[in-house]
């Protein structure tokens, strides 16, 4: 299967930002993003936290694929301590707990038990997600 390319800008040592186009494709290219950051940036033996990492990108770039119309991006970076991760998409609706179903609402509990901390940023035309993961 091959994967929507998404646009990378450069970013400081340390960091990555990716250009989605919004399309269900783009979870996967955004999980695969996550891991070759980590191959590069995060200590090595530290097999959960890349789970716990790459989970979290997954369930915030879905959230956005599935509640926010059009492109999304993802930035990668470090943060004394451990990594943060921030979605922007264009959706106005504000990420909240649900009662789980056969459709979802286990995602942004999974990310706040996770997270270190979680913070939400409202802009005109959307919002950014950040969430800090420590090691």
């Amino acid at each position: 299967m091959e994967l929507p390319p998404a646009t990378a800008h450069d970013a400081r040592p340390g960091e990555v930002r990716l250009d989605f186009d919004g399309a269900p494709g783009c979870i996967a290219a955004a999980r695969e993003a996550a891991l070759t950051f980590l191959r590069h940036q995060a200590p090595v033996g530290h097999r959960t936290f890349h789970d716990d990492v790459v989970l979290v990108v997954s369930e915030l770039v879905t959230n956005a694929v599935r509640h926010a119309p059009g492109p999304l991006v993802l930035e990668l970076g470090l943060v004394p301590g451990g990594i943060g991760i921030a979605v922007r998409d264009t959706g106005a609706g504000l990420p909240h707990s649900r009662t789980p179903d056969l459709t979802g609402g286990r995602g942004w509990r999974i990310v706040q038990s996770l997270a270190r901390r979680v913070s939400v940023v409202p802009l005109r035309d959307g919002k950014t997600v950040r969430v800090e993961l420590a090691w």
